[in-house]
């Protein structure tokens, strides 16, 4: 089970590989949201989003023998793109299962990092089911998306990152407001921030109509969505929270966040044009959820931008809808 000391030591092989991202502020933001807003823009992340860290931290722990045969994910498109490049820089082949439906640019930029990109139809087949018989049939690894806790344990490095940098803005109490879907990145951050900055406290943050992980923290027992697409933010559409995840958020995390759409379209806008940052609608969510939904907030939120692989026309959506 991820803990802390799992959690430096992913930091300790992810230095030199990861970037340390900043935090952002913007008074304009801070206007709107009507409490101080700091960001951290993990859409600046190799490949554009945090799940490079999970990736790296997972392969890089493998034993040499068994990296050296490969590895396999599934993924909508940022963990595909994340164990890709670290596959690469690893110098060995990866397979990576993907939705029909996702983003154009994240098919492409996974198969330019030298991944074997299989693509299924999300709603008739099973990831799960398709890298469970690739990795016998071909004797590889799989690297899951959240439900493992190397992967955990790389993500978390994000939530060591804001302990360290929220001092150094004299933070010591904050809301801390996350894009979800299966919650490796949420329960790694909120593991992370446990142990390193206890007076944080961590939310999830959801598109509406997929809001299994805010459901879930609610009821505590896993709450699955009825539908399985149909967002725009589809880097965080998945079914359920993970079972490894789950229990984590469920301890640690505050209630979760529900945005609409135009919100995080909105949120894609403010975060260009104040921050003059490129986030995707999945990454947006926290961002928008600080801007659009604080009531029940602090006088202090940090918001993870978690992604950046946008597509063109929905990038141009999000400008020409909320311009300024």
């Amino acid at each position: 089970m991820t803990d802390i000391t799992m959690i430096e030591a992913a930091r300790v092989r992810l230095e030199g590989q990861a970037r340390r991202t900043p935090l952002l502020s913007s008074p304009f933001l801070d206007e709107i949201a009507g409490r101080r807003i700091l960001v951290k823009p993990e859409c600046l992340q190799h490949t554009g989003s945090f799940k490079f860290r999970g990736a790296w931290s997972a392969i890089s722990a493998l034993s040499p023998d068994v990296r050296a045969k490969g590895v396999i994910a599934f993924s909508s498109g940022n963990h595909a793109q994340g164990v890709a490049l670290a596959a690469r820089l690893h110098g060995i082949p990866s397979v990576i299962i993907m939705p029909a439906d996702a983003p154009r640019i994240k098919i492409e930029n996974t198969r330019a990092y030298g991944a074997e990109v299989v693509l299924y139809d999300r709603i008739k087949e099973s990831r799960d089911e398709i890298g469970d018989r690739l990795s016998k049939e071909r004797g590889l690894t799989l690297i899951k998306p959240f439900d493992e806790p190397l992967v955990i344990a790389g993500q978390a490095t994000v939530g060591l990152e804001i302990a360290e940098q929220a001092k150094e803005f004299g933070v010591e109490k904050a809301d801390v407001l996350v894009p979800v879907s299966g919650g490796g990145l949420l329960s790694g951050i909120a593991l992370a921030l446990e142990a390193r900055a206890p007076g944080f406290l961590v939310h999830s943050c959801e598109p509406e109509g997929f809001d299994d992980t805010a459901r879930s923290i609610a009821s505590g027992k896993i709450e699955r969505n009825a539908q399985l697409s149909g967002s725009l933010c589809d880097a965080i559409l998945s079914p359920q929270p993970g079972d490894i995840t789950f229990p984590i958020m469920s301890r640690l995390c505050g209630p979760g966040l529900v945005v609409t759409e135009d919100e995080a379209l909105h949120a894609i806008s403010l975060a260009f044009n104040r921050l003059k940052i490129v986030v995707e609608p999945g990454g947006a969510v926290a961002l928008a959820a600080a801007l659009f939904h604080g009531e029940t907030l602090g006088d202090t939120v940090i918001a993870v931008c978690s992604g950046g692989n946008i597509d063109g026309d929905v990038f141009k959506l999000a400008l020409d809808k909320f311009p300024g």
